[in-house]
């Protein structure tokens, strides 16, 4: 049994990621600054301890992996972007890339991949005209979350010259009913409003949190996979038709559609409005040609599975 070592193991896609690689087969370590209690009930599931502000890690838990899955980040949604929280998004993840890289420098392994996520942020506001779509060569915005993805990227890179495989994968909002953004999308859908954010016609890069999880294992057992991926679904749509259409599969025809203002999401929100107004449509055909099979293609079937539960 081939072991996996995730960091970030406790967020929304390391939980989801670790049932489903115990499913496929494998073992599952999750890097913690604090052990749990009580254990988990999976024998197939341990944790070790490692500390980024520290930087340190358990060499045993390196030694054992086969393959690294690094997801660990500060949430960027999480907090108003102050000078300090931007500082903190930045380093979490910068500094535990760098904490990995010196694990494995300093330690006998046999690990023979890293998966590392990444983010769309990687990419600005769609040009005009839009042709197809950003693809994984085009440069990175100029703004705060193409500067942290591209810092993202640059931290682990360095386990290339060390003759391990790496893949990062840039990834578009994740649809889950485990917490993310279809949470907050569903908040006032119970309550029969479609609340469509500013104009509604900015598009939206998503991906189902099942074909996410899919992408990762591709990414561990294809060793034709290498560099940067867009992991999103083939059919990006504007968020007047993703809340419209959460809005059928949850209240039927019982439901009124109102738009809340730009101005009035600058106030809640102040500078992270930017990134659910504009318009970011990412092409996921590279991952395709890579021989990738989605599940859910379309927002239609990604919603039907979501909501049917």
């Amino acid at each position: 049994m081939e072991t996996v070592l995730i960091t970030g193991g406790s967020g929304l896609i390391g939980r989801q990621l670790t049932k489903y690689l115990t499913i496929e087969g494998y073992s599952v370590i999750i890097l913690t600054r604090k052990m749990p209690v009580p254990s988990p009930a999976d024998p197939n599931i341990s944790y070790a301890l490692w500390s980024v502000k520290e930087q340190t890690i358990d060499a045993a838990a390196i030694q054992k992996a086969d393959y690294i899955i690094h997801l660990a980040g500060a949430g960027v949604v999480d907090k108003k972007w102050t000078p300090t929280y931007r500082t903190e998004i930045v380093k979490s993840r910068t500094e535990s890339s760098a904490l990995l890289i010196r694990a494995l420098q300093n330690n006998c392994h046999k690990v023979k991949a890293v998966v590392s996520a990444s983010a769309i942020g990687w990419y600005g506001e769609d040009p005009s005209p839009l042709k197809g779509g950003f693809v994984e060569t085009d440069q990175p915005d100029a703004g705060f979350l193409g500067e942290t993805c591209k810092l993202w990227e640059e931290s682990i890179e360095p386990l290339e010259k060390m003759g391990v495989r790496l893949v990062k994968l840039r990834t578009g909002i994740v649809l889950s009913n485990d917490g993310g953004a279809l949470t907050e999308f569903k908040k006032p859908v119970q309550f029969g409003i479609a609340g469509i954010l500013g104009n509604g016609k900015q598009v939206v890069s998503w991906i189902h949190i099942d074909d996410l999880c899919r992408i990762y294992g591709a990414a561990i057992e294809n060793q034709q996979f290498s560099g940067s991926y867009n992991a999103v679904a083939p059919n990006p749509v504007p968020n007047k038709e993703l809340t419209m259409e959460l809005a059928r599969q949850i209240k039927g025809k019982f439901y009124i559609p109102i738009h809340i203002p730009a101005i009035a999401l600058k106030i809640m929100l102040g500078e992270r409005s930017t990134e659910v107004l504009k318009s970011t449509t990412v092409n996921c055909k590279k991952l395709r040609n890579a021989g990738f099979s989605f599940l859910y293609p379309s927002l239609e079937a990604a919603l039907q599975q979501l909501c049917s539960k």
